[in-house]
């Protein structure tokens, strides 16, 4: 399984960015996909998911409204678009999938909201 996030950045309150996490040896298209995010000194919690056809998500309460999670299944890739952004959005952003019991992770994209 490989999973390579990119689209990080520093953005200014209010902002937007769009996340793309391109996942590759694996039959995306039969599975949930997920984006966690870690801030420093917090533990790494979930922002969106999205199921395997694209017509399913949920989102934590933090980012309702403000985050949209999507999929392209012909190109094996996840979205996340993050509008609206906070200070408090700043963290690393993480790609996830979960199969066979076992939680695959990219690298990471890091996302820096500041003025």
């Amino acid at each position: 399984v490989q999973l390579v996030e990119s689209g990080g950045g520093l953005v200014q309150p209010g902002g937007s960015l769009r996340l793309s996490c391109a996942a590759s040896r694996f039959t995306f298209s039969r599975y949930a996909m997920s984006w966690y995010r870690q801030a420093p000194g917090k533990e790494r919690e979930l922002v969106a998911r999205i199921n395997n056809t694209g017509r399913s998500t949920n989102y934590a309460d933090s980012v309702k409204g403000r985050f949209t999670s999507s999929r392209d299944n012909a190109k094996n890739t996840v979205y996340l678009q993050l509008s609206s952004l906070k200070v408090e959005d700043t963290a690393v952003y993480y790609c996830n999938v979960r199969f066979g019991g076992i939680d695959y992770w990219g690298q990471g994209t890091q996302v820096t909201v500041s003025s």
